[in-house]
């Protein structure tokens, strides 16, 4: 998908956290602007990447600098790493409350719902608890929960780090479609990894932080068609240049 019109600037975003009279400098003046596309964002292990995806998302306020949305409409979904689901309702009632909270009736919410579990291959398991589900099922639900507020911007930290792999490998493949094919209202994806392979096989571009505090160490642009194909020359020579900013 193209970069588009510009969904998202970051400006001189800067976070730290205190405790204990000690403080913790992790974010350090991140300037970046998103478009329509796919972007992965890779660091060091605790350079700040959720951190960042947090503040996206409201759920932290940054210490200085600017987030700005370019469009009226800023709804934002989010998928977090481990589903979040409540354990005394069903499949579909945990994908309708955020629905219900948000004013829909439960009525309409649940019809809603209903059209974003069939999108991500749920349709007969409605009526399921999340205890009956496998990992990959229950991370479908939170997926679908994430696009039923209709999103402009899909935020996912790790979505898929606790999943087996080959769970992991269908599902990407299926969140790609799903955006690629325009049958949801997201329009660009945010997405953190700690997997190289998995930021290119996915992304439009990648954006490369440094150890704590985290800057941009760079962004690599991936001018790969899709499906990607990882044994590619192509693909490996990004991997290598990825690689390459990570250990600068």
């Amino acid at each position: 998908m193209s970069r588009g019109k510009v969904i998202l600037s970051l400006r001189n975003i800067t976070k730290s956290f205190t405790e204990d009279s000690k403080t913790l400098k992790v974010i350090d003046g991140i300037s970046v602007d998103i478009g329509e596309e796919f972007v992965a964002i890779l660091g060091p292990s605790g350079c700040g990447k959720t951190t960042l995806l947090r503040i996206i998302a409201g759920l932290e306020k940054p210490d200085g600098g600017e987030i700005i949305f370019t469009s009226k409409d800023a709804r934002i979904g989010f998928v977090f790493q481990f589903p979040t689901l409540l354990p005394w309702m069903s499949v579909l009632e945990n994908v309708a409350l955020p629905l219900r909270v948000n004013g829909l009736s439960w009525q309409e919410a649940k019809e809603r719902a209903r059209k974003y579990l069939s999108l991500v291959g749920l349709a007969s398991f409605e009526d399921f608890y999340p205890r009956e589900l496998s990992g990959g099922m229950r991370q479908r639900v939170n997926l679908a929960r994430a696009l039923a507020i209709e999103p402009v911007l899909l935020l996912m930290d790790e979505p898929f780090s606790a999943l087996d792999p080959l769970t992991a490998e269908s599902l990407r493949s299926e969140v790609l479609d799903l955006w690629l094919w325009g049958v949801t209202s997201v329009r660009t994806i945010l997405m953190v990894t700690h997997s190289v392979d998995e930021a290119i096989l996915m992304a439009d571009r990648v954006i490369v932080l440094t150890a704590r505090p985290a800057k941009i160490a760079g962004i690599v642009d991936i001018n790969l068609p899709r499906p990607r194909d990882r044994r590619s020359a192509d693909f490996q020579a990004l991997e290598d240049k990825v690689y390459e900013l990570i250990s600068s």
